[in-house]
């Protein structure tokens, strides 16, 4: 079992609620930064917190939502040392954990009904990093990240 920490703003209370309860049922850990109501909030705090949990170990991944999950990916992805996507179909979920080993799924609940969600973080907690030739590029994508500001990639 795993220790996620989970986050959303208004438009995905309900979504989080739901997937938060049947984590718990299967015996996950879950660390919740809220929201706790449908009142509106900025939905970047709740992504840099769960983004923060997962890089200081609080938290071995994440689960953010929102109305499309894409405000929540691009904060999340501002975190050092978080990879966030969105992921609305089995493809790409499955993919984002296999190649590109990300920590921190996202969804919208405007894009996608409660069951899909459902079903795509079962497979998203299921899925792990293949490495092969994906490990070259995502330690490419920690190099870059490693960096300072204003170096190009091709000093990585």
């Amino acid at each position: 079992m795993m220790r996620i920490a989970i986050g959303c703003d208004e438009a995905a209370f309900q979504y989080k609620e739901i997937l938060r309860l049947m984590l718990l049922d299967m015996g996950h850990d879950m660390v919740d930064f809220g929201v706790y109501d449908e009142k509106p909030i900025l939905y970047p705090d709740m992504a840099i917190a769960v983004g923060e949990a997962v890089v200081q170990g609080k938290a071995e991944r994440g689960i953010l939502l929102c109305g499309t999950g894409i405000g929540m990916a691009i904060t999340a992805n501002k975190v050092p040392g978080i990879r966030a996507a969105v992921c609305h179909d089995s493809f790409s979920t499955e993919r984002s954990r296999k190649s590109n080993d990300i920590q921190i799924l996202c969804m919208g609940a405007r894009v996608i009904g409660i069951e899909l969600a459902k079903q795509l973080v079962l497979l998203w907690l299921q899925s792990e990093f293949a490495g092969g030739g994906s490990i070259a590029k995502v330690e490419r994508i920690d190099a870059y990240e490693r960096q300072t500001h204003g170096r190009g990639i091709e000093s990585c």
